[in-house]
């Protein structure tokens, strides 16, 4: 199987910590992959994915990195962030008007020099459309722009996670635990994908679970598979796609992509106070509040081990505060 070009820019590997208190509280027992320890500034999830993005970038000799995202998003964030370590321009393209405040994760992308262009939801959708203006501006000043999809979830992103299956295999043998089931938060696929691939490919033999943020499950079941084929097509690999089973609980996104209820923010808080992990409103609070409810009503009963990737995020409480401490 062919593999693509990466560049190592996480902190790895990352702590796999049990959540005892939690643990105790619940009556399962739940450990949490410390995936928001990536790095600092370019925390979380995306800069597993982005490892390869970048890597393919700099293979096709790219000197500006384009993505898209919503205002706060951690992807745009990290991509700005690990652009600048390498000197290379990045330019965003934002779901969303530009806010009186730049806060949060738009703080950082300011900070480190990203160019912002904040679309309305219509223009957001026109991507290609988007791109091929971007690609046409910088190439008139001598630079070759390379496309990163919307939190680097395509076939190159994927093998950030499928890598990260084989670290939790390591991490595993050293707990000396046999997990029935790894849950994540998921919005735009590539986490979720990556380790389904990853847990037939280093034969982790658990079951994959995700809390979608954003749209529904019948979305990202086409998504991913749509994913599964363009990697299998571009790497040569002979995994059978067609078996690997695609776990999507849905009913958990509240009133909308970036939007939580007061629950969400109460479990944040517990999180936080019982084992001083924080979780964010956008993905990980959303993602591990269902996990708790799902074991409040003995769906996940039975289950001896649940790992939760925490897929980072923390920026995104600073815009919401107001909401954290229920004053919003």
């Amino acid at each position: 199987m062919n593999t693509p070009a990466r560049i190592s820019l996480a902190r790895l590997p990352t702590p796999l910590e049990p959540l005892t208190r939690l643990s105790a509280a619940y009556g399962t027992r739940i450990w949490i992959k410390r995936d928001d320890l990536t790095d600092t500034v370019a925390s979380g999830n995306k800069i597993r994915k982005l490892e390869y993005s970048i890597g393919q970038a700099l293979a096709e000799e790219a000197d500006v990195l384009v993505t898209w995202g919503g205002v706060q998003s951690n992807h745009c964030r990290a991509t700005a962030a690990l652009a600048a370590r390498l000197g290379l321009k990045s330019h965003l393209v934002l779901r969303g008007s530009e806010p009186n405040e730049r806060d949060g994760n738009l703080l950082i992308d300011s900070l480190v020099g990203a160019e912002i262009t904040f679309a309305t939801p219509e223009r957001y959708k026109e991507m290609d459309h988007t791109y091929k203006d971007l690609q046409a501006e910088y190439a008139s000043q001598g630079l070759k722009t390379y496309r990163i999809p919307v939190g680097a979830s395509d076939e190159v992103g994927l093998w950030g996670y499928i890598n990260c299956a084989n670290e939790l295999k390591q991490d595993f043998e050293s707990a000396g635990i046999s997990p029935d089931a790894i849950v994540s938060a998921t919005g735009s696929g590539g986490t979720l994908a990556g380790l389904i691939i990853g847990n037939a490919l280093h034969e982790l033999n658990t079951r994959v679970i995700a809390f979608n943020v954003c749209d529904d499950e019948a979305y990202f079941k086409r998504k991913i598979s749509k994913d599964f084929v363009l990697w299998r097509d571009r790497y040569g690999s002979g995994l059978d796609i067609d078996q690997l089973p695609i776990n999507v609980i849905d009913g958990y996104v509240g009133p909308g992509y970036g939007r939580a209820t007061p629950e969400v923010f109460e479990t944040i808080r517990e999180v936080a106070r019982l084992e001083g992990i924080v979780l964010d409103p956008v993905y990980t609070g959303k993602a591990f509040n269902a996990l708790l409810q799902e074991t409040r009503s003995g769906k996940f009963e039975g289950l001896s081990d649940i790992v939760f990737i925490h897929t980072g995020g923390m920026l995104g409480l600073f815009p919401q505060k107001q909401k954290l401490f229920g004053s919003g």
